[in-house]
C-alpha cells in the first residue's frame, strides 16, 4: 500500500516476456555467472597444479573437441524429445563434471587426464544443451516482439559473462580455484531446476521419423535448401575462427609485447563487453527491415580488432575498436536470430541451430592451433592483416547471395490451422525466401 491508502500498481511483464522466456533469461543469466568464471578458474587450476600454457590449451581443447562432435546429434535428439528435457539433462550433467573438478583441485594435484576427462564432460553437455536452448528460445516468443526479446537475452547474457567473469576472477585472487568450479557446479544445479518448470504444451508434438540420421538428412535439406542461411555459416565458419584466433592468441602477445601487459588487453575485452550490452539496447529499439542486409553490414568491422592488433593502435584506440565491434556484433547476432525465428519451421529450430553452431564453430579448433606456425611463417603483424583480410572478404562475397540482401522483416504472423505459421501480409507484399 502507498502512504495514501491507494494500492500500489503491479508491475507487469511486457506480453512478449512470458512465462518460458522469463525462466529461460533467468537461467541463462545464472549459468552465465557461473561458466564464465569457471573458464578463468579451468586455466588457473591447471597451472596451480604444475601444467603450462600447453597444457592449458589441452583442457580447453578438451572442451571444444566434443562440443564440435555432437553438436548434430543434440540438434536432432532436442528436435525429436521435448526440449526442456534435453535441456536439464545437459544441466545434470555438466553439474556433476564440474563438482568433480571441483572436488579435485580442492582436494589437491588433479591430472592433467582428469581435468580433460571432465572438461570433455561439460563440452559434452553443451553440445547437446546448445540446439535445444537455441530452439526452445525462439519457440518461446512470438509477433513483431521477436527481435526485442532476442535483444534484451542476449544482453542478459552479455551482463552475465562480464559479471561471472570479474567475480571468478576476484574469487581466484582470494581463494582456491576449485571454490569458483564449485559454484559453477551450483549455478547448473539451479538452472537445470528452473528449467525444468519450463511449459512445452505449446510445441505440437513430433510425428514419429525414421530414427537419428533421418532427423539429421531432414534438417540438412532444411538448412543447405536456404542460400541466405548456409552462405552466413560458411561465412561466419571463416569469421570466428580467424577473430577468435586473433583475440585468443595474437592479441596477449601484442599486449604483453607492445601494449604494456595484460591490463590494457583486459581494458580492450571489457570494452568489447560494454559494445555487446549496448548493441542489444540498440536492438531492443531498431528493427532493420532488410535484417540480413543490416546485420551483414554489420559484419565489416569485426576486421577492426585484428587491424588495430596489426598496427598496434594505443590502449585508448584498440579499446573503440573493440567497443564498436561489440556494437556491431550485437546487430548481427539479434538479426540472425530474428530472421531463424521467422523462416525455420519450429520443428526443425533445434536442427538447423545444430548445423548453425557446428559450421560457425568447426574451424576455430584449427585457427587456434596454427596461429603460432602462421606467426613464425609469415609474422605477427602480416598474420592480424591477414585475418582482417578474411573477414572482409568473405563479409563481401555473402553480400553477393540475393536472399542475404532481400530477405525482409515480416510485421506480424498469423497462425493457420496446420500449425505452420505465415505473414499477415500477402505473399506478393513481403514474400518469403528460401
Amino acid at each position: 500500500m502507498t502512504p495514501a491508502g491507494i494500492p500500489r500498481p503491479r508491475i507487469r511483464r511486457p506480453a512478449w516476456a512470458g512465462r518460458n522466456y522469463s525462466l529461460l533469461t533467468a537461467a541463462a543469466i545464472i549459468t552465465g555467472l557461473g561458466t564464465h568464471g569457471a573458464l578463468i578458474a579451468a586455466a588457473f587450476a591447471v597451472l596451480q597444479s604444475g601444467g603450462d600454457g600447453g597444457d592449458v590449451g589441452l583442457v580447453a581443447a578438451a572442451r571444444t573437441a566434443p562440443l564440435v562432435l555432437f553438436l548434430l546429434i543434440g540438434g536432432a535428439i532436442a528436435d525429436r524429445v521435448p526440449r526442456h528435457r534435453v535441456m536439464v539433462a545437459a544441466n545434470a550433467l555438466n553439474c556433476v563434471s564440474q563438482a568433480a573438478f571441483a572436488w579435485l583441485v580442492l582436494a589437491g594435484d588433479p591430472k592433467l587426464w582428469q581435468m580433460m576427462l571432465l572438461t570433455a564432460l561439460c563440452g559434452t553437455g553443451q553440445a547437446f544443451f546448445n540446439p535445444a536452448a537455441e530452439g526452445m528460445l525462439m519457440s518461446s516468443v512470438s509477433g513483431e516482439q521477436a527481435g526485442r526479446a532476442f535483444a534484451l537475452f542476449r544482453m542478459s547474457m552479455h551482463g552475465a559473462a562480464i559479471g561471472g567473469a570479474a567475480l571468478g576472477g576476484a574469487m581466484i585472487a582470494a581463494m582456491n580455484p576449485g571454490w569458483v568450479l564449485a559454484v559453477d557446479a551450483a549455478a547448473f544445479a539451479v538452472a537445470g531446476a528452473l528449467r525444468a518448470f519450463l511449459d512445452v504444451a505449446h510445441i505440437p508434438p513430433r510425428e514419429p521419423g525414421g530414427g537419428v540420421l533421418s532427423d539429421l538428412r531432414e534438417g540438412w535439406q532444411e538448412f543447405i535448401g536456404r542460400p541466405w542461411l548456409w552462405s552466413i555459416v560458411a561465412q561466419f565458419s571463416v569469421v570466428v575462427a580467424v577473430v577468435g584466433a586473433a583475440e585468443s592468441v595474437y592479441g596477449p602477445l601484442v599486449a604483453r609485447d607492445e601494449l604494456g601487459g595484460a591490463r590494457p588487453w583486459g581494458f580492450a575485452l571489457a570494452a568489447f563487453g560494454v559494445g555487446t550490452l549496448c548493441g542489444a539496447l540498440l536492438m531492443m529499439r531498431w528493427k532493420p527491415r532488410r535484417l540480413l542486409l543490416a546485420g551483414t553490414l554489420c559484419v565489416f568491422p569485426l576486421a577492426l580488432p585484428s587491424a588495430a592488433l596489426a598496427v598496434p593502435l594505443p590502449v585508448a584506440g584498440l579499446s573503440a575498436v573493440m567497443f564498436v565491434s561489440g556494437v556491431t556484433i550485437e546487430v548481427f547476432g539479434v538479426s540472425w536470430m530474428t530472421a531463424l525465428h521467422q523462416e525455420i519451421p519450429e520443428e526443425k529450430l533445434s536442427r538447423v541451430s545444430a548445423y548453425d553452431w557446428f559450421g560457425s564453430v568447426a574451424m576455430l579448433p584449427l585457427a587456434t592451433a596454427v596461429a603460432g606456425p602462421v606467426e613464425d611463417l609469415v609474422g605477427r603483424g602480416q598474420a592480424l592483416w591477414g585475418c582482417a583480410a578474411l573477414v572482409v572478404l568473405c563479409t563481401v562475397a555473402v553480400l553477393f547471395v540475393p536472399d542475404v540482401r532481400n530477405l525482409t522483416r515480416r510485421p506480424a504472423t498469423v497462425e493457420v490451422a496446420s500449425g505452420k505459421k505465415r505473414s499477415a501480409d500477402t505473399e506478393g507484399t513481403v514474400g518469403r525466401l528460401g
